[in-house]
């Protein structure tokens, strides 16, 4: 008990060295933003047409992947991970009551695991192994943004950084295992349509 009273305590210190102690008014916008979904409307258009002009056959596949990815992860943190574990959010927690800058509004009461680093990270995920696989080029840069949206999740107040954390751990997982689901899937279907042949 001792190691996770202390666990908690130097999560809570981190929380405020990052929401209070490292606050900017250059920086509150650019952290908004980045955690705003729409905001990110022109990446996953650009990824809309990079799946049909650099994936050709695959395309349909790569897309659908994304989507069952992302609503499974979405789902399985917000109904089933949150609600089992039951952590209040920063700006709920009766120990930080008034040292919180809640910038974007507080939100539903659960915080562990934040459903923005979990949907994140499964998208980079799936897309770093999944076009690495495809193309065999490595997009290094999915990991900066997955992490960006993470760090200003706990900037603008929303989420502790264990929730982020935690929620980039299962966000990984989930993307390493659909995509080897779904390889799995395309190799059967392969096997399938050359035997239809013969």
């Amino acid at each position: 008990m001792d190691i996770l009273h202390s666990f908690r305590e130097l999560d809570k210190v981190l929380f405020m060295l990052i929401n209070h102690d490292s606050d900017s008014k250059l920086l509150d916008p650019v952290m908004m933003a980045i955690r705003e979904p729409l905001n990110w409307i022109p990446l996953y258009a650009f990824m809309l047409w990079f799946s049909f002009a650099k994936l050709k056959e695959n395309a349909l596949a790569f897309i659908i992947t994304t989507l069952v990815a992302f609503a499974f992860t979405d789902l399985m943190c917000a109904q089933l991970v949150k609600p089992f574990i039951g952590r209040l959010r920063p700006c709920y927690d009766p120990e930080l009551n008034g040292m919180v800058r809640s910038l974007v509004g507080c939100g539903g009461a659960y915080s562990f695991p934040s459903n923005h680093a979990a949907n994140h990270f499964v998208l980079a995920t799936y897309w770093f192994y999944a076009i690495r696989h495809y193309l065999d080029k490595k997009w290094n840069w999915l990991w900066i943004w997955a992490a960006a949206v993470c760090y200003a999740q706990v900037y603008v107040g929303k989420h502790f950084p264990s929730d982020v954390l935690g929620g980039a751990i299962i966000g990984s997982l989930v993307g390493v295992g659909i995509f080897q689901l779904s390889l799995q899937l395309q190799f059967t279907y392969n096997i399938k349509k050359g035997m239809y042949h013969k």
